[in-house]
């Protein structure tokens, strides 16, 4: 039996997905990625905002439609959208055999069995359960990087967002579990990047520990020898201290990069969105940060168009932008989510108006960005080789200024034989809006 494994969403919903493949590749079962060959199709759902909704339910449509067809024999669709619209899809969708809930990862291969047999069900456990930590994996990433995923659910509770209702409260993985995993994915799997991710990260360990333990997390991870970058993302303003940016100085292997999601500038919409910081904590935070951490690479997320946002409350996200200078930064138009108490504010703003906020605060930032990667020209940067453009002798690798997929690149003329994975020096000769360019550094490399 093949299967076809579809994951949506974040890079957290990525690894539940890579949980479930290990599950199935273990019990037996054939992955593919052509759908024609296809005899069974998981699809991994998100439901965070409504353009993932969107396309999530787009995706199921299309493996219904293989499934009338004759081409499927089981359809199962797990995840946030299925935590969060089990009922809906059951009613309207009889095409698929099994919905399973976020927390129901370790009942994927006897879901898939149940439904080979002709048994229709729904696998929701609790969203608060404990979590499981599964022994196997598959990375689908490429080997070179992986992402760890340190903690689940979250206890923020700001009022635009529905994950706690489909992940449930913060719990973290134990540290022992997740330095095994670690030391599996660079042994076993060849990583040389690990990448730590969680709704918050910054928080991990308060409830297994009592105290923050992520600073004695990255110690221990950085003792695995073969492992070369260790990357921060989700970390929230409020949470970061210095014995966290001390850590990050004095542990080598943890790149100067931080994702501090802080969607908005405005003290009003902070408040109403409830978040747990001012304007005026973000920016000492920020001068906090790049005073341990000069070469800090600082990315970002916005939210433009929250009910009651001004023109004074635009303004003031704009004049913030333009002052603190971020590295990345993206911006997303306000999402209603039902259920989460934004959604039932007074002042939601049009369509139009949230979009063209986003569009005008982008272009600010690519100005901001464009500009940052002039200034990088000169640099010499070990970067890590993604893959090569055989006919121009150009590889592509990222430096610690780039995360997977969400960043820029940099591209190095070399004729020299690299591998994906391998570590080089490169001095940046010219930058490219967001990229940058480069030549092997003296002939010094890994």
């Amino acid at each position: 039996m093949k299967i076809l494994f579809i994951s949506l969403g974040c890079d957290k919903n990525l690894v539940d997905s890579e949980v479930m493949l290990g599950y199935l590749s273990e019990a037996g079962f054939e992955i593919t990625n052509d759908e024609s060959e296809a005899d069974i199709a998981v699809v991994n759902t998100c439901s965070f905002i409504h353009d993932a909704k969107q396309e999530s339910v787009n995706t199921i449509l299309e493996m219904s439609d293989l499934k009338e067809k004759g081409q499927l024999k089981v359809l199962l669709v797990c995840g946030c959208l299925a935590q969060r619209y089990a009922d809906e899809l059951k009613e309207e969708l009889p095409q698929i055999d099994a919905i399973l809930g976020t927390m129901a990862l370790e009942n994927i291969v006897d879901a898939v069995n149940d439904a080979l047999k002709g048994k229709k069900e729904s696998i929701l456990p609790s969203i608060d359960t404990s979590l499981t930590e599964a022994k196997k994996r598959i990375v689908t990433t490429g080997g070179y990087y992986a992402y760890l995923k340190i903690a689940e659910g979250c206890d923020k509770c700001c009022t635009y967002c529905a994950i706690p209702s489909m992940r449930g409260k913060y719990r973290s993985f134990s540290m022992d579990y997740l330095v095994d995993q670690a030391k599996h994915l660079v042994e076993e799997v060849g990583v040389k990047e690990l990448v730590l991710v969680a709704q918050e990260t910054t928080i991990y360990g308060t409830d297994l520990y009592g105290h923050k333990a992520l600073t004695e997390l990255l110690h221990r991870l950085g003792k695995i020898e073969e492992l070369k970058w260790i990357r921060l993302l989700y970390c929230y303003p409020e949470e970061i201290d210095e014995e966290l940016l001390l850590a990050m100085k004095d542990e080598p292997k943890v790149c100067h990069y931080l994702d501090i999601p802080i969607q908005h500038a405005s003290d009003e919409i902070l408040k109403r969105m409830g978040r747990r910081t001012s304007n005026a904590q973000l920016r000492e935070k920020i001068a906090m940060i790049r005073r341990i951490l000069p070469d800090i690479c600082l990315r970002t997320t916005l939210i433009t168009g929250f009910p009651g946002e001004s023109e004074e409350d635009v303004e003031c996200l704009k004049q913030f932008v333009e002052e603190m200078r971020f590295d990345r930064l993206g911006v997303f138009p306000y999402s209603k989510e039902e259920g989460t108490p934004a959604a039932k504010m007074k002042g939601q703003i049009p369509k139009k108006t949230k979009e063209k906020r986003a569009k005008e605060i982008m272009l600010m930032q690519q100005e901001i960005a464009f500009a940052k990667a002039k200034e990088r020209i000169g640099l010499s940067l070990p970067v890590i080789v993604e893959g090569r453009i055989p006919e121009d002798d150009v590889y592509v690798c990222r430096s610690y200024l780039d995360a997977p997929d969400v960043d820029g690149l940099v591209f190095v003329n070399c004729e020299r034989e690299f591998c994906s994975g391998d570590m080089i020096q490169v001095k940046i000769t010219d930058s490219n809006e967001y990229d940058l360019i480069g030549v092997l550094d003296n002939e010094c490399s890994e």
